[in-house]
């Protein structure tokens, strides 16, 4: 009679991914520039506010950066398919610290607002080229059983920036009274994540075929998300959740007519979601990829509309931060297991140009959740819309799961 000795499981490591090298450089670049473009978004804002006085010059901030990125990510996505990436992440990143400088100069003159408008357009240019490169170099400088740690990692320096960079950039407005030192400082944080991609030994990669025509090969993104049912899925319902869950738009009325708070009680809310999504990813990256995907997936987006109807029927604030901090959380998993299966599931040659996809979608329904918030609000009332908003949220999950069969059933990433 034997006896079988069962070995127990490999503790999983946490910090495996961070021990590769290009990619602790390339995160810790990624987390101080993203830092300072946080920054910008608010000098950006109180310059043109303190110049003008006028709302709609805010507006167009906006509005002239993300055109040229709905505009550009497609052509963006197929540079990234056809050249070195780690290239155009650089070339992209130079253009945009040199918008930095330009920026910081017209502070300093009080140059024109076109030039201002104009140089804010570049930047959205140079970023619907930066983001399809840089979110298809990462697969280029780690293995595929690290992409879910790394995509949780990404999310917790994106989550941390999001909340350090405006606090900073306030900060240092203050101390200066001026807007000017926050544009250099980006500018000087641009030029690690420049210094950060020149380290990087990226391995070369099988781009595009040179001869595919250009109109075919930007249609070939296009053609992949829609044939490829688990990744069009999981796209459609974080866009969708965006769209509809557009709590965080009607803050400012939430927080004067309904909760009864000052300033201080609106910038602790608009803080609650990042913090509430910091504190996810965190977690996430040092557990493993969920066993059963798709319905982590689903039941994430699902309470991510629980939550914000509870937020929309809430007077108590402690009640309304904490559907906040849900909110986050919740939308975090959303954007792990989403950037997980476009890692793992697209083909290297198609990276770039699935990743534009991805952006063009996501960015959209960033713009126009804040519209259709705006929209509902006029029509039935602050509460209204975001209890709106949030059925809206769990019939796309009830449309999607019902439609969905290979999402319902994924399991472990990558089996």
């Amino acid at each position: 009679m034997s006896t079988e000795i069962k070995t127990p499981p490999a503790k999983r490591d946490p910090y495996a991914v961070l021990r590769f090298r290009d990619f602790r450089l390339l995160i810790a670049g990624r987390f101080v520039a993203q830092v300072g473009e946080m920054m910008v978004s608010v000098s950006i804002g109180w310059e043109l506010y303190e110049r003008t006085g006028d709302p709609f010059a805010l507006g167009l901030v906006g509005l002239v950066q993300v055109i040229p990125v709905l505009l550009l990510s497609l052509p963006g996505g197929y540079v990234a398919d056809r050249y070195n990436r780690k290239w155009i992440t650089l070339i992209s990143q130079v253009v945009l610290v040199c918008c930095s400088l330009v920026l910081a100069l017209l502070s300093i003159t009080q140059g024109a607002l076109p030039l201002l408008y104009l140089t804010l357009a570049v930047i959205g240019a140079a970023r619907a080229f930066n983001n399809p490169a840089e979110a298809a170099l990462t697969p280029q400088i780690i293995p595929p059983e690290h992409y879910f740690s790394a995509s949780a990692w990404s999310a917790s320096v994106w989550q941390l920036s999001s909340i350090l960079g405006p606090a900073m950039g306030g900060l240092i407005i203050a101390i200066t009274n001026s807007a000017t030192a926050v544009y250099v400082v980006n500018a000087a944080a641009g030029l690690v994540l420049v210094g950060a991609l020149l380290l990087i030994r990226s391995k070369q990669v099988s781009y595009a075929e040179q001869d595919e025509p250009p109109l075919q090969a930007l249609r070939g993104g296009i053609r992949f998300v829609r044939s490829a049912p688990i990744i069009l899925a999981s796209i459609s319902l974080d866009m969708f959740a965006v769209l509809l869950g557009g709590a965080t738009f009607l803050l400012p009325v939430f927080a004067k007519d309904i909760l009864f708070t000052d300033a201080t009680g609106l910038g602790i809310l608009r803080a609650a979601p990042s913090i509430g999504a910091m504190l996810m990813a965190l977690y996430l990256a040092r557990r493993d990829s969920f066993s059963q995907t798709g319905k982590t997936l689903l039941l994430a987006v699902a309470g991510f509309g629980v939550a914000t109807i509870i937020f929309g029927l809430s007077t108590s604030f402690l009640l309304s931060l904490l559907m906040l901090v849900v909110l986050g959380a919740l939308d975090n998993i959303s954007v792990v297991i989403r950037h997980t299966l476009l890692l793992t599931y697209t083909p290297d040659a198609m990276r770039g140009r699935v990743e534009a996809v991805s952006s063009v979608f996501i960015g959209t329904s960033n713009e126009l959740g804040g519209f259709e918030s705006g929209v509902a609000a006029a029509l039935l009332g602050p509460v209204g819309a975001v209890v709106f908003g949030g059925l809206g949220t769990l019939a796309v999950v009830a449309t999607i799961a019902a439609r969905s069969p290979k999402l319902r059933r994924l399991g472990a990433i990558g089996d």
